[in-house]
């Protein structure tokens, strides 16, 4: 017999987290506590974290769905992948948290970041403010020694956030820092290949997301066009079954997409996900969407199964003031997991 025990949980950042969809101060998630007969002493933990307003499955009677899908996994002991496809939040929970009981430890898989032996490298991410708040963050990642740097963009004016982008490449050329930018969809279809032309100048890896989800022929004629690599992130969200993510990267042609398995499907779907982009010679990388450190480890211990050389967008975990203990450290610009074993 298995059993599934469902913890709401409440998380305080500790600095206010400002994006394109306002700002965040608490965060709310749901921890999934598994057990089962066959592994006595055991138990397997998950982390379901919807974004308000973003994801497809944050829905009003979200606890509900929640009890019932784990209520149902519980029973018959194995997840229902098909039945969970429009709930990728508690998808990857469960997911995570087979896993977890299974491996009995938190390193899920046996790789060479699950034995502390190898980083993952990361991004540093430079979050919306105004011009002073997000130059401080900027000069606090280069002194760190990140290599990448990703900005989130379209908060303040553009000329403002050009500027940030002279600062850093004045100090460091494309050779030394690789650049990212996230728009989160705040560009104007009409005006948005003039931005790209001008962001291109600075020599930037790619730009995520720079018009708004759902506007596939406007992101078809800006990937075709654009003389700076798109990523797809948002535009990723809702599409559940694999031949509607064969239409979508066949549609849009992005020359990136980013995968979150909280949004995007969970560790299976986003397998789905990497499987059909390889097939068209689309690049790919991973990265988390403001979980906690169970779901980060979880994340980060998935994308060490992958030959990816890409930094990848796993910082997010010491954003909270309450988070769950988790032996992960960020060294210089790489993610660690600190095997206890070792």
């Amino acid at each position: 017999m298995y059993y599934i025990q469902v913890i709401p949980h409440q998380l305080h950042f500790k600095k206010p987290a400002g994006t394109s969809r306002g700002t965040y101060v608490t965060r709310k998630v749901w921890y999934i506590h598994l057990t089962a007969d066959e592994f006595p002493g055991r138990t397997g933990i998950g982390e379901c974290a919807p974004l308000p307003q973003l994801s497809c499955d944050d829905l009003p009677d979200y606890p509900l769905i929640l009890a019932s899908l784990c209520a149902q996994t519980a029973a018959t002991g194995k997840i229902d992948v098909e039945a969970l496809r429009p709930y990728p939040s508690i998808l990857f929970a469960l997911e995570t948290a087979f896993r977890h009981l299974q491996a009995d430890s938190y390193a899920l898989w046996d790789t060479p970041f699950g034995r502390g032996e190898a980083g993952i490298p990361i991004n540093g991410l430079i979050w919306m403010g105004n011009y002073r708040q997000m130059l401080e963050q900027i000069e606090t990642k280069m002194q760190a020694g990140f290599r990448c740097i990703k900005l989130k963009i379209g908060a303040i004016d553009f000329e403002q956030e050009l500027a940030l982008l002279r600062h850093i490449r004045a100090h460091f050329r494309a050779a030394e820092v690789e650049l990212r930018v996230d728009a989160n969809g705040a560009f104007d279809p009409a005006d948005a290949l003039e931005k790209l032309k001008r962001l291109s100048d600075f020599d930037l890896h790619s730009i995520e997301q720079p018009i708004r989800a759902g506007q596939c022929e406007e992101m078809a004629r800006l990937t075709a066009e654009t003389p700076l690599p798109i990523a797809l992130d948002e535009e990723l969200i809702g599409w559940h079954r694999v031949a509607d993510k064969q239409r979508l990267l066949d549609t849009i042609r992005p020359q990136y997409i980013i995968l979150k398995p909280s949004l995007h499907g969970g560790m299976s779907g986003g397998e789905e996900w990497i499987e059909e982009a390889r097939k068209r010679e689309i690049g790919w990388w991973i990265t988390s969407a403001l979980e906690s450190n169970i779901g980060l480890n979880a994340i980060a211990q998935w994308c060490a199964t992958f030959d990816n050389p890409l930094p990848q967008g796993l910082g997010t975990g010491a954003l909270f003031t309450d988070n769950i203990a988790m032996p992960l450290e960020i060294r210089k610009d790489c993610l660690w997991y600190v095997n206890p074993n070792r």
